[in-house]
């Protein structure tokens, strides 16, 4: 249960109690339990998208969902998101490294995090009332499987440095797959034959989004485990209301 507490502790602003998993590593052994944080994140925010359909317009219902989602992760991700955004802008490795580092948000930071949270609203509010259920439980525990996928993938950009390299030191080569095949199964029973699709185009696109920060950077920091996070969450939001417009899903 160790592993589990320091998941939702990570994960998430809610205070569990109990005595979380320490040492070296526990926070890559740990990340067995992401997806399923991240689906009942997806479970809370299920709940309190049908809440505020009943109160207010969907735009509106949509934007508060989004607000409440972002707030239960503590912004933990944006965070990184930021910072990746920021330090692409440097001229090298090094120099990139070095703004990733500084608390300071940039304007590409700023106006990354901005376009987010926009494109997050549009193509919830895009999605139909009916769809939100589905693609609420997928893009969270889609998200927090991210980390997982790119880990064994992408060497360390500072070896031995940072939280980034102690949880890819303890992540196992397994969690991925068997985390891929429980989202895949998710993502049939909630959407049928194109569960798979939406998954696949999602994990596609984290792919992308990693290879070329790591190119850029050397490998993977704990920045860029974290936006690989928005970017998965963001993807499966973007790719559902793609499928449902083009009548596909």
């Amino acid at each position: 249960m160790g592993y589990l507490i320091l998941a939702v502790r990570f994960l998430t602003i809610v205070p569990v109690p109990g005595r979380e998993a320490t040492g070296a590593g526990a926070l890559g052994r740990a990340a067995w339990w992401f997806p399923a944080v991240g689906a009942a994140i997806g479970a809370c925010l299920v709940a309190a998208d049908h809440f505020f359909v009943l109160l207010f317009p969907q735009l509106l219902g949509s934007i508060l969902v989004i607000g409440l989602w972002k707030v239960l992760s503590g912004g933990l991700h944006l965070d990184g998101l930021a910072d990746v955004l920021d330090g692409l802008a440097g001229r090298n490795a090094e120099r990139r490294l070095a703004i990733m580092r500084d608390s300071r948000i940039g304007v590409f930071g700023a106006a990354g995090l901005v376009l987010c949270l926009l494109v997050f609203a549009g193509a919830l509010d895009a999605l139909p009332a009916g769809r939100h259920p589905e693609m609420l439980l997928l893009a969270p525990a889609s998200g927090r499987l991210a980390p997982l996928l790119i880990g064994p993938l992408f060497p360390a950009s500072t070896p031995g440095q940072g939280a980034g390299a102690a949880f890819l030191a303890g992540l196992s080569p397994w969690a991925a797959p068997v985390s891929v095949a429980g989202l895949w199964a998710l993502a049939a029973a909630l959407l049928g034959p194109w569960g798979g699709l939406l998954v696949s185009l999602t994990l596609a696109t984290v792919l992308l989004w990693a290879a070329f920060v790591a190119s850029r950077l050397g490998g993977l920091t704990g920045d860029v485990l974290g936006s690989s996070v928005e970017v998965g969450e963001l993807a499966v939001l973007v790719a559902g209301a793609a499928l449902i417009h083009l009548r596909v899903m």
